[in-house]
């Protein structure tokens, strides 16, 4: 049972991923009303598994992975000078908590593909003229691309 509430949980992260990464693109934002309930229901998901297994580990380590991560792009957003958007930090709590109940190898491959897709993505902007160092990047779509291929290799 927990599995499946699992799997609604990470069905569910990439539907409405989906929306962001389209919203993220076309706007440059990914709006409160998407992410703060997509926030709340992967805790709640991650409770219900926690509550029908029996174990409150993968409910603690969820909830480290989405503070941490959360917090790290809160940090980061501050050392950008807003460059990183609050729409981010936001959403690095649902992804963060997601790929953390899955295990921390989950976490840190999850979290890590963001940054190396997004670059790779930069790189190739740059290297075919398409871009500059000033061109705004939506960051959204490889954060939810990033945990779905995390969770997917793990």
């Amino acid at each position: 049972m927990s599995f499946a509430l699992m799997l609604i949980a990470q069905l569910g992260f990439s539907a409405v991923g989906a929306w962001i990464t389209h919203v993220d693109i076309r706007d440059h934002r990914i709006p409160n009303r998407v992410v703060v309930p997509l926030a709340g229901a992967v805790f709640a998901l991650c409770a219900g598994a926690a509550l029908v297994d029996g174990s409150a580990d993968p409910l603690v380590r969820a909830a480290l992975g989405g503070l941490g991560l959360g917090l790290f792009y809160a940090v980061l957003r501050a050392a950008s000078g807003g460059a990183l958007g609050g729409g981010d930090v936001k959403l690095a709590v649902p992804v963060g908590a997601l790929l953390a109940w899955d295990g921390w190898i989950a976490f840190f491959a999850g979290s890590g593909l963001a940054f190396l897709i997004g670059g790779a993505w930069s790189m190739a902007l740059l290297a075919t003229r398409r871009g500059s160092a000033k061109t705004p990047i939506a960051f959204g779509p490889f954060m939810v691309l990033g945990a779905i291929v995390g969770l997917a290799i793990t």
